[in-house]
């Protein structure tokens, strides 16, 4: 049981010391010619866009674009920076033994404690094909219900 415990407390700090690596991370795109470049974090969130000389030969929609790309790039990058991090968490969780190695007689519930993988996250637009199936977003355009005005009796 001593060993096990070690075991565990080594794999804490194997966690903890591959998490502040992870949170460290930051991926950078650069698309259309060198033109537009965007950085995230290990969350994929965008820290920082960059224009570069020539942007404003492009259009806007073509600038919208662009961001849009570099910024899909870069958050693949950083989450596949992070999955490469964290690997070695996995191959020591595969290490250690199971309850059921420990405690006999128990049942092996991994399947059924399991986390279910998360389904693919779209990049798609808000208004694209790919997203018309499920819930639609009405926008900041769309007509919203009629409610009472300054005269209603709610005031």
């Amino acid at each position: 049981m001593a060993e096990i415990l070690d075991g565990f407390r080594d794999q804490m700090r194997t966690i903890t010391a591959l998490q502040r690596e992870r949170a460290a991370l930051t991926a950078s795109a650069t698309v259309r010619g060198k033109r537009v470049t965007v950085t995230v974090n290990a969350d994929g969130t965008v820290i920082e866009t960059r224009f570069g000389s020539g942007i404003e030969e492009l259009e806007y929609s073509e600038i919208a674009k662009a961001v849009t790309e570099a910024a899909q790039q870069a958050s693949a990058e950083v989450a596949r920076r992070s999955r490469d991090i964290m690997a070695p968490v996995s191959q020591n969780r595969n290490r250690l033994p199971k309850l059921t190695d420990i405690i006999p007689g128990m049942p092996d519930l991994s399947k059924e404690l399991a986390i279910p993988e998360p389904p693919v996250v779209s990049t798609a637009p808000p208004k694209s094909p790919e997203r018309l199936g499920g819930f639609q977003d009405p926008g900041p355009d769309a007509e919203q219900p009629r409610r009472g005005g300054a005269t209603d009796s709610g005031w």
